[in-house]
């Protein structure tokens, strides 16, 4: 998406925050909230970026070949994100490994990779999902696995306000199929 077009979509999304407030009964026009749909509209816009960056792309942009075929783990990935379902928050830690087979990637693109798939509107399954298959697809690995451990707003401050609930996820391919090679890494994350 161009600056331009950043800036038109900001602009239509603060418009619709002060019908928002207004529709709350709130004053648009007091000291503290006469910022706040820019500010809102911003956020949003940072809080969904991944929509515009390609993780395939940032993965090929470190892969190099090597000769390694032992598990890389990238663990306690903090993570960012918004249900899909209320606009509220999750956040917490994935842990993400991989058996290369002829290439590697830089570290820091698993954590970028991370970063992407969150930075859009989610539920947490369909996030450790897209976190393997792209990294599956983009490195050809022997196996990928991913497991992410999160809390959620939506549990926490509405609804049935479970506020220590963690919701844990797993996806797997490949040689992570074998029950030894998945109790390695759950050892080797804790």
């Amino acid at each position: 998406m161009s600056p331009k077009e950043l800036e038109q979509n900001r602009s239509l999304m603060a418009d619709h925050m002060r019908d928002v407030l207004s529709l709350l009964g709130e004053d648009t026009g007091r000291e503290g909230l006469v910022k706040t749909p820019d500010r809102v509209a911003k956020a949003m816009q940072y809080l969904t970026k991944g929509y515009w960056q390609d993780p395939e792309e940032i993965l090929r942009s470190a892969l190099f070949r090597e000769n390694y075929r032992q598990m890389v783990i990238v663990k306690d990935i903090d993570l960012f994100s918004l249900c899909e379902h209320h606009m509220l928050p999750f956040f917490g830690k994935a842990h993400v490994a991989y058996i290369p087979d002829g290439y590697i990637t830089g570290l820091s693109k698993i954590a970028r990779v991370v970063d992407v798939f969150a930075r859009r509107l989610q539920v947490q399954e369909r996030l450790t999902t897209q976190i393997k298959e792209c990294i599956q697809k983009t490195l050809n690995p022997m196996g990928v696995m991913v497991v992410i451990e999160a809390q959620h707003m939506c549990m926490q401050m509405r609804g049935v306000e479970k506020q220590h609930s963690i919701t844990t996820t797993s996806d797997f391919t490949g040689v992570f199929r074998e029950q030894k090679t998945r109790e390695e890494f759950i050892n080797l994350i804790k």
